[in-house]
């Protein structure tokens, strides 16, 4: 429905003849609803993803019940269109309400159906529609073939629904904990296919066993009018731990600066490595252990490993083609190339926009950039397929260390939604596994900037010092990582490539994900965009 037909709209009260049970067959409900109305209450919530453009108008693309023993829940699939002339797609199940002090933060609607007054609301928010969803699961059928389905899978356990809350704050889907052993996590954007996340935990804990991360333990979807399987929610064990490792590694590199001080440590005698030079614990120099500790490189050395095992599980499928290792060819060639390209000209025309808000060493290093741009674009002109030998696999496809939670001495990966920038199409399509591993190597350098940024006036030494010691330390990061991940790989037959060619997609992968994270930093954070251009031109100088 079109803006030039709201001002026809019918103004509250809002009034229905219609049941509950029949509300969405009323076509004057349905306009009201999808006007102003539903517009306003979008644009407010955190799962949104739809902010940074203008939204046009609202369809109801199709719609479902959610129901047992008489209770009625509606999902609704809403397709949101945009001026700039594409569009999204949201999951929203909706519950009507009478109580006056429930949900005041999240009515949608004030209405009276067929006499009774009362409140539209996101279902989530009640508990009755959460229990639902649960013993749908719990008690689902082997091979459901209706149109809403509803899977269970033999890691379920519980037998009874206990207590449901929301976990944490809510951000681009809304997760709710189970009985305090499971989360349910309900997308919001959704797409025409199975969600990645849904796709990849399924398969690596119930087909392949792997066990460092949250156990498969069902899902809901919908098969909609067009025979498109859409994953609605996914259900997972809840794993029990400490945080994410990106707080981990914050906290830990903190402790390793203020040690610059409390050893009397002079940075430029720090001993130097190589950029992916492949490092045992014991390659390390005595004198980066006594500075950092050997606590932070054990930890690393098992991420690495559960990386690897990540890896090893996806790369071991010869049945399912979805997950099938494949090689190099020029169709991958031409997807990649014509994908990075159109980002890089993207996140050029940002910095360009947003010259005036750089200062200092940001800006040094952006004029850097910009004089480089040409051979920054041939960089990625010169991916040859022809030359690469290893595989191609599933992969993460998003990996940071924002996807990984501490347990004890342990890490569990999770999240395998995919980049949130990528179609879903593209979120599928199989990466060399080093992808990840670059990924990765980025966040370490994220976590050691963040760490200068934001406590730099608790160490007594310069901030050119303190990154030249950080560049030092992340060096040695990377090759404590990269010996442990690359050992296990190798010995389970995963083929990552010859050494040059691990280096080659190291560097290219690295060069991709800091570019992408240029992007964001200058629209949002430009004092932080040195983190990426200090990578970018890091990469670009490595000559290994």
């Amino acid at each position: 429905m079109a803006k030039k037909n709201k001002e026809s709209l019918l103004r509250p009260p809002y009034v229905f003849e219609a049941t509950w049970e029949s509300l969405l067959e009323d076509a004057s409900f349905v306009k009201i609803f999808l006007s102003d109305v539903l517009e306003d209450y979008i644009l407010r919530q955190r799962w949104y993803g739809g902010k940074s453009s203008q939204l046009k108008y609202i369809e109801l693309n199709q719609y479902f019940r959610i129901q047992q023993h008489g209770e009625v829940y509606y999902g609704l699939l809403l397709e949101v269109n945009f001026q700039e002339a594409f569009y999204q797609h949201y999951f929203l199940p909706i519950a009507f309400v009478t109580d006056e002090s429930f949900a005041k933060e999240d009515r949608i609607l004030p209405l009276t159906i067929n006499g009774q007054t009362g409140y539209i609301i996101d279902a989530i928010n009640l508990e009755a529609f959460r229990k639902l969803v649960f013993e749908r699961i719990m008690n689902a059928e082997p091979n459901d073939t209706t149109p809403v389905r509803y899977h269970r899978s033999s890691l379920f356990t519980d037998t009874a629904y206990v207590s449901s809350r929301f976990m944490g704050l809510e951000q681009s889907n809304t997760s709710i904990i189970y009985n305090d052993t499971s989360v349910i996590k309900f997308f919001r954007r959704i797409y025409a296919d199975k969600n990645p996340d849904f796709e990849m935990s399924q398969f690596l804990s119930e087909k392949k066993g792997y066990r460092n991360t949250p156990a498969y333990l069902g899902n809901v979807s919908i098969v909609d009018k067009d025979k498109d399987n859409i994953t609605i929610a996914l259900l997972q064990q809840l794993v029990p731990n400490e945080g994410d490792a990106w707080d981990f590694m914050l906290k830990e590199v903190h402790k390793v600066f203020l040690n610059l001080e409390y050893k009397k440590i002079e940075v430029d005698r720090l001993p130097d490595t190589q950029l992916f030079q492949r490092l045992e614990i014991r390659d390390v120099p005595p004198e980066i252990i006594d500075w950092a500790g050997l606590s932070i490189f054990l930890k690393l050395q098992v991420m690495a490993k559960r990386t690897a095992e990540m890896h090893v599980a996806l790369g071991s499928e010869f049945e399912d083609t979805a997950f099938t290792p494949k090689h190099f060819n020029s169709d991958y060639e031409v997807w990649l190339k014509n994908r990075l390209l159109y980002q890089f000209q993207n996140r050029l025309n940002s910095v360009e926009n947003n010259l005036h808000k750089l200062e200092g060493r940001a800006a040094e290093l952006v004029k850097t950039f910009l004089e480089r741009k040409n051979e920054i674009r041939r960089r990625f002109v010169k991916f040859d397929w022809t030359k690469l030998k290893g595989e191609r696999i599933r992969v993460h496809g998003d990996y940071h260390l924002g996807q990984i939670l501490v347990q004890d001495d342990d890490f569990y990966l999770l999240d395998f939604e995919g980049e949130p920038e990528s179609t879903i199409r593209d979120r599928k399509v199989k990466h060399p596994p080093l992808k990840d591993v670059a990924g990765i190597f980025r966040s370490f350098h994220y976590a050691i900037y963040a760490t200068i940024f934001n406590n730099g006036e608790s160490y007594p030494y310069s901030q050119e010092d303190l990154f030249k010691a950080g560049e030092t330390l992340y060096k040695f990061f990377i090759g404590v990582f990269l010996e442990a991940y690359t050992t296990l790989i190798q010995a389970n037959n995963l083929n990552i490539g010859y050494r040059q060619e691990r280096i080659f997609i190291l560097k290219y992968s690295m060069l991709e994900k800091a570019i992408y994270e240029l992007g964001y930093e200058m629209n949002s954070r430009p004092r932080w965009a040195v983190i990426p251009l200090e990578g970018i031109l890091g990469i670009m100088d490595n000559q290994d």
